[in-house]
């Protein structure tokens, strides 16, 4: 009987230890802020916004089939079966009989989103991110559009092994663990840019927006023949992913080299050595962003997430910059914005 008691004392004091323990922390839905922002664009902005914001970056091109309200195709009389919608009542005036027209309807493709995942994706941005990961919310970005807009989306990831190409099916929710799961890998090939590009130009899908993301030191002036290439047949965005400059890291940080894995020497670490790396980047990024203009390309160019958003946001505003009828209110948390991407994001849908 002693026995017992003991047993169930010690059960109760156990229970009671147990108690008094603090519960576990339920894992938050996504540890990185930016995450929440996006979905929250995507939530925000209204069809009619999402729809023209991306039409002007892709181009809007002809899909040569009647039901839409753009482009004239053919004008005829009005028949028995026509429906009463498609009579053009200023021509029948002139005509002096019913006049039926048909105009042509605008699409949009496939988007196809490409993700550099060479060793080299993991070098370090100036925010303590790594280049891989701004890059993959660059990709969420245009997702979260594509999928307001009922697009269907293409993630092909590419290094110096393979390249592998994922169809995708489902919601934003989906696309991230998709996204995910392709990123949760051991990076332990390099980069290989150039088939990345050739596989863009060998996409079948003319006029599908391409998205090629990659990091600041993977394309070089050699490259733009083959981009000019891909820019003939579809529209193209470059996400040109900013990394740390190696010789203004604070002190107490050290700089490994992604390829290598060696780190750089603490004496190494010049201001003048730095100013000059900042200019040369830049230069380089000015020079690549002013070749894809000229071939009707995109570019945004950021080193950090947050950077990377306000980027985005100022693009989708000077699509939406010549038309004031489908704005809508800033995401939560958005606040931080540049002005002149604010300045367009205000009001509520329409």
């Amino acid at each position: 009987m002693i026995d017992a008691m003991t047993a169930g004392r010690n059960a109760r004091m156990a229970a009671q230890t147990q108690a008094d323990q603090p519960l576990p922390l339920r894992a938050a839905a996504s540890p990185d802020p930016i995450r929440a922002k996006i979905e929250a664009m995507g939530n925000r902005l209204n069809l009619p916004t999402v729809a023209k914001a991306l039409g002007v970056i892709e181009g809007e091109h002809s899909s040569r089939r009647s039901g839409g309200a753009d482009e004239l195709m053919d004008v005829r009389a009005y028949e028995a079966g026509d429906e009463a919608r498609l009579i053009e009542w200023k021509t029948s005036a002139r005509q002096g009989r019913p006049m039926v027209i048909r105009r042509e309807r605008l699409v949009t493709s496939r988007v196809w989103l490409l993700l550099d995942v060479g060793r080299e994706m993991t070098a370090s941005c100036a925010s303590g991110e790594l280049a891989y990961q701004v890059a993959a919310n660059a990709l969420r970005m245009f997702a979260a559009l594509s999928l307001r807009r009922s697009d269907e989306i293409s993630l092909v990831f590419g290094d110096a092994a393979s390249i592998t190409r994922v169809p995708f099916n489902g919601d934003f929710c989906q696309f991230e663990r998709t996204l995910d799961g392709a990123l949760d890998r051991k990076w332990e090939h390099g980069r290989n840019i150039d088939a990345l590009l050739t596989y863009a130009r060998r996409i079948k899908d003319r006029n599908a927006l391409i998205v090629l993301a990659t990091d600041e030191h993977a394309l070089t002036k050699d490259h733009l023949k083959e981009i000019h290439r891909i820019t003939r047949t579809h529209p193209l965005t470059l996400i040109d992913v900013a990394t740390a400059n190696p010789f203004e890291v604070g002190r107490g940080r050290a700089v490994v080299d992604a390829r290598s894995q060696r780190r750089l020497p603490a004496f190494l670490r010049d201001r003048r050595a730095a100013v000059e790396v900042n200019t040369h980047r830049e230069y380089m990024a000015t020079a690549l962003e002013r070749e894809l203009s000229h071939m009707g390309g995109h570019m945004i160019r950021a080193g950090s997430s947050e950077a990377m958003f306000d980027d985005f946001v100022r693009l989708v505003s000077r699509a939406l910059a010549r038309d004031t009828r489908n704005l809508v209110a800033p995401a939560a948390g958005a606040a931080s914005s540049a002005s002149a991407s604010s300045s367009v994001l205000a009001g509520g849908d329409q």
